[in-house]
């Protein structure tokens, strides 16, 4: 239900000290008056640059104030106009503050507000240090004053590039001494650099470059940390681009900054910015000159918020930004905007009739938005809705869209499934459920004292592991984003594999699937480290890899979407994907890998089954072409080959490895490979001993292991059978053959007889058939007596 908002007035100005004159100076110029309340919300300063006559000025009022002195400065011109009115927080007493007025030539007064005695000036000192020098820009963080102030060169025939970077950004920070409060020494942040404008955050400086600074600088926006000393270059058009902690003056400097970006940097479009302004969230709100406004986090990472309407921006058309809580507030060409800062919302748009409207601290009260007119201060709040236990819409519809897509993939409907058909007649409201438990759970934490719904309390606390997992992923991914480049490798590896687990603790869609293959092309290491977590792989005491992943896992890694079904975009099945780690960090360990696979797939499927990953294309086979998709081929991958031949034990893989070794000439591994496999089957046994019955008719390289390899002879095997064999593989003479040749490669009857002796003593299978018969007590038998 939509929240409705309600205007109210707080203040006519009866309650301002010379509330009057307040209301006549908002009243007078032509151009906008520029309108600062104290962090407090008891003091109003009004900057009047253009009023009549021409002589500017700046005035103080307090909100139920006694008599005091009050605050008022004016400047004749040529004197160098005013830059900033920025409240320091006061290093001593925890709430208070002091007012820096700073002046272009760097001249910044230092005032303290004392109850029952008015205004007084502390200090009154000079921030920039040549007498040329003057600020372009100057903001305040906590208890320092940060600008950017020029820095003519001496030589008025300068080279041009040179000059655009005259610039430096300076600090300096209020202290204590003997005398009181007082500004400590400057220290440069930056220097050598372009023209930027500082707006500054509770914890970051953020440095916008100016429209007409040098265009090569004008494609990205520096990000400041104070505590870290470090500075962060960022593209609202590519991203986070590098961070660096500044450790010495020497590395301030802009252009030495810059090295190693500048080639990413030099090709991104310039930016677009008419207004910046910081949130209350400490990040940079930018109104482009399309009317669309997004946020610059202090990471620099960017997001999309709203578009204002109207088209382009004019470049004198003023827009006004402030953040109250979650709601941005944006007034535009007399219309106020009201902006959900979390989803991009639209909540309220309202038509002013109003001239001027300025936005005023509200101290206390997050949710209210206050106005400041020329008629007095209005507040804007939202009244809360009548059923205030239902979720928000935008969290409701969300929840929704992921039911839909969830259901989708298991209808056996081809009809498209919306929203509207997932809500018609209210039957389905496990959505709804869901996202009031994720909203109560997540006010439960920002505010303890608001009790969880009883009729949740039993689905939160089912729900508990997984919200835990939610809020420490999106933890870590803050880690990842904001740590030092010294601990990235270590935080990276932990959200990979999170990231992994959650990913096979899912449903393996072509979706998930494609996600998990970028994982493993950004991050291999990690995705591998992430691997051996998820499916629990090690080696046990005897130097086997043992796996103890769950029965889900390995159906999510055999039973995922194969080749035919992802398409030829790049995109491989999982197995593929952790076939390809094995071999890039522990490629002795993918036979046993493989096998570990096929021990599973028997459990779990039936030999035949189509539905199986043996029912496609076994698994050995997909491994050989993991291995063979590598660019360079060395002998490693030959005996690779040969381990996952022999690993799937099946008959035509093992003749395959036998033919290889053969090939390879390994005729010790040949022997070794026989004997072992041929007591799998009778049929493998005949296979393999008619292989090397062939071979030793051809040569003699298996001459010393004949003792090995006649008893392997199967039973059924004559000695025709095998003379036939070895006269159908004997190699052709090359001349006329002679009865005694000098050549020793020969086969001889001498090499054969004891293999026939062999076979030739061996009890025949039919005598075995009719040996019951032939130990008979009497035979032949007793002639049957005649008939007479």
């Amino acid at each position: 239900m939509k929240r409705a908002g309600m205007l109210r007035q707080v203040s006519n100005f009866s309650d301002f000290s010379r509330g009057h004159w307040l209301q006549e100076l908002l009243c007078q110029g032509e151009e906008p008056s520029r309108v600062q309340s104290s962090p407090d919300g008891q003091h109003l300063l009004v900057l009047q640059k253009n009023r009549p006559p021409p002589l500017p000025r700046v005035v103080a009022f307090q909100r139920h104030g006694i008599g005091a002195a009050d605050l008022e400065r004016n400047w004749q011109p040529p004197q160098p106009g005013l830059v900033g009115l920025l409240f320091l927080q006061n290093p001593v007493t925890v709430g208070s503050w002091v007012l820096a007025i700073v002046w272009e030539h760097g001249q910044t007064e230092v005032w303290h507000f004392v109850v029952a005695v008015g205004w007084q000036l502390l200090q009154t000192v000079e921030l920039c240090q040549g007498a040329r020098a003057r600020i372009v820009s100057v903001c305040s963080q906590g208890a320092s004053l940060v600008w950017c102030e020029e820095r003519p060169p001496l030589d008025a025939h300068s080279d041009m590039n040179k000059c655009a970077f005259r610039f430096c950004v300076c600090t300096r920070a209020l202290e204590v001494g003997e005398q009181g409060m007082r500004l400590g020494t400057v220290r440069i942040v930056l220097h050598n650099s372009p023209e930027y404008q500082v707006l500054a955050s509770p914890q970051h400086v953020f440095m916008v470059p100016i429209a007409a600074s040098f265009a090569t600088t004008s494609t990205f926006l520096l990000i400041w940390h104070a505590e870290k000393a470090k500075l962060t270059i960022t593209a609202p058009s590519a991203g986070f681009v590098q961070s660096k902690v500044l450790r010495s003056s020497s590395e301030s400097d802009f252009r030495k900054l810059l090295l190693g970006s500048v080639g990413l940097l030099s090709g991104l479009a310039p930016l677009d910015i008419h207004t910046s302004t910081v949130s209350n969230s400490g990040g940079l709100l930018l109104v482009s000159t399309k009317g669309a406004v997004n946020m610059v986090e202090p990471d620099g990472t960017q997001r999309h918020i709203f578009d204002l309407e109207g088209g382009p921006l004019a470049q004198g058309s003023p827009v006004q930004l402030k953040t109250f809580g979650s709601i941005l507030a944006c007034v535009l060409a007399g219309v106020l905007y009201l902006i959900d800062q979390n989803s991009g919302r639209l909540i309220e748009k309202k038509i002013l009739s109003m001239k001027e409207v300025h936005f005023l601290e509200s101290p206390g009260e997050e949710d209210s938005i206050q106005l400041l007119t020329q008629t007095g201060i209005y507040s804007f709040s939202f009244s809360k809705p009548e059923d205030s236990s239902r979720p928000e819409p935008c969290l409701v519809e969300m929840v929704f869209e992921e039911a839909c897509r969830y259901y989708q993939r298991r209808s056996l409907s081809s009809s498209k499934l919306t929203v509207e058909k997932l809500k018609k007649g209210g039957v389905f409201q496990a959505p709804v459920a869901l996202a009031a438990i994720l909203q109560d759970s997540l006010r439960q934490k920002q505010k303890p004292a608001r009790g969880l719904q009883d009729t949740y309390a039993k689905l939160l606390s089912t729900m508990s592991l997984e919200l835990q997992s939610y809020m420490s992923l999106e933890l870590l991914k803050t880690c990842v984003v904001c740590a030092p480049e010294s601990e990235v490798e270590s935080y990276c590896e932990e959200l990979v594999e999170q990231e992994v687990s959650r990913v096979l603790h899912s449903d393996m869609d072509k979706d998930n699937l494609a996600y998990l293959n970028s994982i493993f092309a950004s991050f291999p290491r990690a995705a591998w480290k992430a691997t051996r977590s998820c499916l629990q792989l090690q080696q046990n005491g005897d130097g086997l890899l043992v796996a103890r992943a769950t029965p889900e896992v390995w159906k999510k890694v055999l039973g995922g979407p194969q080749q035919e079904e992802v398409g030829q975009n790049g995109v491989v099945p999982l197995f593929e994907l952790i076939c390809t780690s094995f071999l890039r960090f522990k490629p002795k360990w993918l036979p046993s890998f493989v096998e570990l696979t096929q021990q599973y797939v028997s459990m779990s499927w039936a030999f035949s089954s189509k539905e199986g990953p043996e029912g496609r294309v076994p698994l050995y086979k997909r491994a050989l072409g993991v291995l063979a998709r590598k660019n360079k081929h060395s002998e490693a991958d030959d005996e690779m080959e040969l381990e996952l031949l022999l690993c799937s034990k099946r008959p035509k893989a093992v003749l395959q490895a036998l033919h290889l070794l053969i090939r390879l000439k390994q005729w010790q591994r040949v022997v070794e490979v026989a004997e072992k496999f041929s007591k799998l089957s009778p049929l493998l046994n005949k296979e393999i001993f008619t292989t090397l019955l062939a071979e030793f008719a051809q040569h003699r390289e298996l001459d010393p292991y004949l003792d090995t390899l006649w008893p392997l002879c199967p039973a059924e095997l004559t000695a025709s059978d095998i003379l036939t064999v070895v006269l159908q593989h004997l190699p052709c003479p090359q001349q006329d053959p002679v009865p005694f040749s000098s050549e020793g490669n020969q086969l001889t009857v001498g090499l054969l007889k004891p293999l026939l002796q062999r076979v030739v003593q061996r009890p025949c299978i039919q005598d075995e058939m009719y040996s019951d018969a032939l130990q008979s007590p009497t035979f032949p038998p007793p002639t049957p007596p005649r008939e007479h």
